[in-house]
């Protein structure tokens, strides 16, 4: 399988950068390839994830929990998204979140501090790294301004949008944690779209 799972991994990195043969072959041995069932967890709030898992197949989720035991979706992640802890890479702190397959997942896995060797080395390598935070720093940003500017009604449009065909994938509870709204204004919001 792992042959299959490095050209899914080849295929997404690609979309961002036209890796050489010779340097993409010597980046691999730094990768590890995992398999992740429905509902299984990736990592832990807590925990002190020093890799970044790319997800090749499958969708999963960030999510925190409250002092009261109510989950909170922070974001969803699809194919080509990836999961890692931001304040463990950069602070060494742990994780204020977990990480979750929702579907069946298959991962690509690499060390922080092996990315980053990866990327002063090489300078495709370093391109990569950088689109990867532009990326992030997007998605923070697009977020931010669909809780503050636009209806539910607008979120859930552009969560289709975003997400297309995977959609079905997604539980609507997490749906509607994830755009920020109760299950019954989703409800209210399908029904709406005519939808339901």
């Amino acid at each position: 399988m792992e042959p299959d799972q490095q050209n899914l991994l080849y295929g997404i990195f690609s979309q961002a950068v036209s890796f050489e043969p010779c340097e993409w072959h010597k980046s691999l041995p730094y990768f590890s390839f995992h398999e992740y069932r429905a509902k299984e967890t990736i990592f832990s709030h807590g925990d002190y994830p020093l890799e970044i898992h790319f997800v090749l197949d499958g969708i999963g989720r960030y999510f925190y929990v409250d002092k009261e035991g109510k989950e909170r979706n922070k974001s969803l992640v699809k194919p080509a998204g990836a999961f890692s802890s931001v304040s463990t890479l950069i602070d060494g702190a742990p994780s204020p979140f977990f990480a979750q397959a929702i579907s069946a997942c298959s991962i690509a896995a690499i060390k922080y501090e092996d990315l980053i060797k990866l990327s002063e080395s090489n300078a495709n390598w370093g391109v990569f790294v950088r689109k990867l935070l532009e990326r992030l720093i997007l998605k923070k940003e697009r977020r931010e301004a669909s809780f503050l500017l636009m209806t539910a009604r607008e979120r859930y449009e552009q969560y289709l949008s975003e997400f297309k065909e995977e959609s079905h994938l997604i539980p609507l509870r997490h749906v509607a944690m994830y755009i920020g709204v109760t299950d019954v204004t989703l409800s209210r919001v399908r029904k709406e779209m005519g939808l339901t």
